[in-house]
Formats: C-alpha cells, structure tokens, sequence
C-alpha cells in the first residue's frame, strides 16, 4: 500500500531537516512516499499564508496533494477537525527531531496518533503555541 506523508519541516525540507514544531506555521512540507515500509520518494513543497483561508487552507492544501498521513509537534483543535474531516490521519512526532526520524517511528507503529490533548492550548487555553 502507498502512503503519502506529510512533515511539517524547516527549510530546506528533505529527510534531514528539522520538524517544524507547528504544522500551519513551518516553512516546508516534506512530503514522503511509503510503500511496503520502505520510503520511495521525497519531495518538498512550501507552505502557504493562513490569510488565504485561515487554518483549514493548509489542510485543504494538503488533502489536494494526496496526503494520507501527517505527522506534527503542535495544532490547534480547528486543523485537527479539519483533517480528520478530510480523511487525512494525524500523529504526534514526540521526541522525533528529524523528518527522517519522524518517518521511520511512524512505519514501525510507534507514534500515536494525535488527540485533542496534543493540540495547543489543551491543557493551558492561554498558551497560544509560541512555545513550539
């Protein structure tokens, strides 16, 4: 089966670039593709402006890509909503600080998946993510 991942990173994207600690935020998505386990391709888009729809204009971006996967450090409850509304399933990249070793903890099934206790402000609503 093919997977398409979606990693949230700092430029210049690619497998060795740092996660982008929140996903409507990163410079770059590094897009992975996945098949039987083994990464097939790399490619790198950019991210675009909230203002061109707010929070769900990156989740619609990305859906239109053929996104199946995302793996992110930090959202709010909106986006969320939005990709699991899209079919698009969220995990929460944990200790991982490489798209690479994002990637690999998520083909091995040792990420979970993203709830709303991940997203910000869940346990403090003042927290407005600058702390990703």
């Amino acid at each position: 089966m093919n997977t398409l991942i979606a990693v949230p990173s700092n430029q210049p994207g690619g497998l060795d670039a740092p996660l982008g600690a929140h996903f409507g935020h990163c410079e770059v998505y590094t897009l992975i593709s996945v098949s039987n386990g083994e990464i097939t391709n790399v490619d790198v888009i950019p991210n675009i402006p909230h203002q061109q729809g707010g929070c769900m204009a990156p989740v619609r971006y990305l859906a239109d890509k053929g996104v199946n996967k995302l793996i992110a450090g930090g959202m709010g409850m909106r986006p969320l909503m939005g990709f699991n509304e899209v079919g698009i399933k969220v995990y929460h990249g944990g200790p991982a600080r490489a798209v690479k070793d994002a990637v690999d903890s998520l083909i091995q099934g040792n990420l979970q998946q993203f709830s709303t206790e991940h997203t910000c402000g869940a346990k403090d609503r003042a927290h407005q993510c600058s702390g990703h």
